[in-house]
């Protein structure tokens, strides 16, 4: 009996390439579209950055026990959204404050004033990526991961630490940068008029 021979399959050949890396950028610049629109919002409409939005989010659904978990619920570092809580406390936005439980934990909440500026904005494209995730099977999901983690190597970017999207790392905090520029707008406006 004859064994037939194996014919392989064709790869995908250069042209294929070109219509799949436009693809992958096409399906890039739509997301970073729709976080530049949505920390944009944020900006406008809470004062806040997106990362803080984000976080705020995630306390609207339910306090956090500690820093730990809402690490874990955001999928960040610890020490990345310790920076985010802080901003937002020195906001009013979010609360510590000792556990009742054991009189030793710090829960974290959102204030009645967080709550009030969150309903006022839409869903966080974060919230609505971490969503949309969740709805992979995790057989693709993984594979997804491992394609990612790849480019980011090919990149050269898989060293930099994950920080939290949008959110400033120079230091300078989203709120004064917003007071500063409405501040400046007001300025602009009187010297304007003084001028006249």
């Amino acid at each position: 009996m004859g064994t037939r021979a194996r014919t392989a399959r064709p790869g995908p050949s250069s042209g294929d390439q070109v219509l799949y890396a436009r693809a992958v950028l096409n399906a890039l610049r739509r997301t970073v579209r729709a976080f530049r629109a949505s920390a944009q919002a944020a900006e406008e409409v809470l004062g806040v950055s997106g990362a803080q939005h984000f976080v705020m989010q995630k306390l609207a659904d339910a306090p956090a026990l500690s820093l730990n978990d809402l690490a874990a619920r955001t999928l960040t570092h610890k020490s990345s959204v310790s920076v985010v809580v802080s901003r937002l406390v020195e906001r009013g936005f979010v609360r510590r404050h000792r556990s009742s439980a054991d009189g030793r934990s710090i829960v974290l909440t959102l204030t009645p004033a967080g709550r009030r500026a969150l309903e006022r904005a839409p869903d966080s494209a974060q919230s609505r990526m971490l969503t949309a995730l969740q709805r992979f099977p995790p057989d693709q999901l993984a594979r997804f991961a491992s394609l990612f983690e790849r480019f980011t190597d090919e990149l050269g970017v898989a060293g930099l630490e994950p920080l939290m999207l949008f959110e400033d790392e120079g230091g300078r905090r989203n709120g004064e940068r917003h007071s500063r520029r409405v501040r400046g707008t007001r300025e602009t406006k009187s010297t304007h008029k003084r001028r006249q």
